[in-house]
């Protein structure tokens, strides 16, 4: 028997334990689910995070200098525009005060189990439901929407000795703020995302910065400033005026996609306002030579800095580009078998994107893990939402479904649109199970693949975590986002095999537990304030 989800905070005799729809995760995937559905007027869902707080992504990502690279007024949800921001780039504070104040809104934090770690979700062939064990014990639903961010799990680099480290390790999404490193001798190893923008944050407070790059990245000037008070105004005041913003900085962002997916001629323009950001930034002709790429611009992911590269010109600061050997308990060994002491290393190695940890723990209809399928024929899945063998399970940020020229806010938007339909459509064809044809979804990849290889993701000179190890792009959206809008305006039944709740075999009860596991502080957790 399911339980109702009231709107008041459960207690550990009323927790629910079965529900019609769980979803995993409450970055801006996971919360904008709970919303819609809320919208919906459905009730019976739980969202399980294993935070303390709604956010994800912009909840963990509390290293110095963290901001997205993203224009505020694109990086939010249309249906919740935020008048507030003050910057035309924010910093990571303000997007999870954001988050947050989204989550108030729209009155959906009683629907949250928070502090619950989930170890594996499991479809049960006898009951039709999804079993997902989590660190709060054993939950049961018929849908799952798997909202884990494809930013959420550090990658730690495999480095000789680096467990045997004395001093400071920690990884850029999992900041150590205890630590002061003022006057210490700090090794930086990476130089994507997080890094450009933690090194100029250390160089003016360390003593020694060593940088360790393994590949120089793109960087484009940041067109960042306050807002006016005529501007803020205006954004608050001037009925359409911010949605008029939004729809100018969507349209200028999308231009992009004709280089970057369509003709890579077309980023040669790109390409030569990088070269100049980093002629005007770096005059000593050595350590430019270190910091030009030597791959055509939008191949990685595109920086944008205005401080890295002066950074990197600071008389305490060194850019090493002859690799790493190993890490001794002391100090960090190049290449060159030199040998740079250090007091802490800051880990900036990015995350597992193509071969998540999270895959591991989720097994689908064969009872293989959804890592096993991926392991065997690539990360692929339907329109970034289902992925055959895995019976009413949901995915937001899935497959194909990244951007490298503008906000993931917008293809999130444009999945739940696709995955609340779906949970209509369940529900008024009485439907008990429903999986997505492997012959749609191989139709649906070939296309991917084909659009892929023209692309300069593909075709750009480089080695990127955009590509799995099949080789495949399995990462990146090829094409404009509207067109992904329009593909998951609505749901499509006929590429799914479904079965009616009549049809199905006499459900097996799954047993729960009669005393469900509880921490000491559970009443705190299940719902918040």
């Amino acid at each position: 028997m399911s339980l109702p989800v009231t709107g008041n905070a459960p207690t550990p005799e009323t927790t629910p334990r079965e529900v019609d729809t769980l979803i995993i995760g409450s970055g801006f995937a996971g919360l904008g689910a709970a919303v819609k559905l809320s919208q919906e007027g459905r009730t019976n869902f739980l969202v399980l995070e294993r935070g303390a707080d709604v956010g994800g992504t912009w909840r963990d990502n509390t290293y110095p200098g963290a901001a997205c690279d993203v224009p505020s007024h694109l990086y939010s949800y249309s249906f919740a525009l935020n008048p507030d921001w003050t910057r035309s780039f924010s910093p990571q504070p303000e997007i999870q005060r954001y988050i947050e104040s989204v989550s108030r809104k729209y009155n959906v934090l009683d629907k949250h189990v928070f502090g619950c770690d989930v170890q594996s979700a499991t479809w049960n062939t006898d009951s039709s439901r999804w079993v997902v064990e989590t660190s709060k014990g054993t939950y049961v639903a018929k849908i799952v929407i798997s909202a884990v961010g494809a930013l959420c799990e550090p990658s730690l680099p495999d480095i000789t000795g680096i467990e045997g480290f004395t001093g400071e390790i920690f990884h850029s999404a999992q900041w150590n703020h205890d630590y002061d490193l003022t006057g210490k001798r700090v090794a930086v190893i990476g130089t994507g995302a997080s890094a450009i923008q933690i090194v100029p944050q250390l160089a003016g407070k360390v003593d020694q910065l060593d940088v360790y790059q393994r590949t120089a990245p793109w960087i484009l000037p940041r067109a960042d400033r306050e807002y006016t008070a005529v501007e803020k105004f205006a954004f608050k005041h001037v009925p359409g005026f911010q949605r008029l913003s939004r729809l100018g900085i969507y349209l200028m962002r999308e231009t992009q996609v004709v280089g970057l997916a369509k003709a890579p001629v077309f980023m040669k323009p790109l390409q030569f306002a990088a070269e100049r950001h980093l002629r005007r930034q770096v005059k000593d002709k050595a350590l430019r030579r270190k910091v030009t790429p030597n791959f055509q611009i939008g191949c990685k992911r595109m920086l944008i800095s205005n401080n890295y590269y002066p950074a990197l010109t600071r008389p305490n600061v060194e850019l090493v580009t002859d690799g790493i050997t190993e890490v001794t308990a002391t100090g960090v060994v190049d290449g060159t078998g030199r040998t740079r002491e250090v007091d802490a290393i800051v880990v900036a190695t990015g995350f597992h994107v193509t071969d998540s940890p999270t895959f591991a723990g989720i097994f689908g209809r064969d009872g293989r893990s959804l890592a096993e399928v991926f392991d065997a024929s690539g990360q692929q899945g339907y329109k970034g939402s289902s992925v055959a063998n895995f019976p009413n399970m949901f995915f937001l940020v899935g497959p194909n479904t990244g951007l490298g020229h503008t906000s993931m806010v917008f293809m999130i938007e444009s999945q739940l649109n696709y995955v609340v339909d779906a949970i209509n459509v369940i529900e008024r064809n009485d439907i008990g199970t429903i999986e997505v044809r492997q012959d749609a979804q191989d139709r649906y990849n070939r296309d991917l693949q084909e659009k892929l290889s023209h692309s300069v993701w593909n075709n750009g000179g480089c080695a990127s975590w955009y590509l799995d190890k099949h080789g495949n792009n399995t990462t990146l959206w090829p094409a404009f986002t509207f067109e992904f809008r329009n593909i998951t305006r609505k749901f499509d039944l006929d590429a799914y095999d479904s079965v009616n709740v009549a049809d199905l075999p006499a459900p097996v009860p799954v047993a729960l537990p009669t005393t469900p596991d509880h921490d000491e502080d559970h009443d705190e957790k299940v719902s918040v304030q």
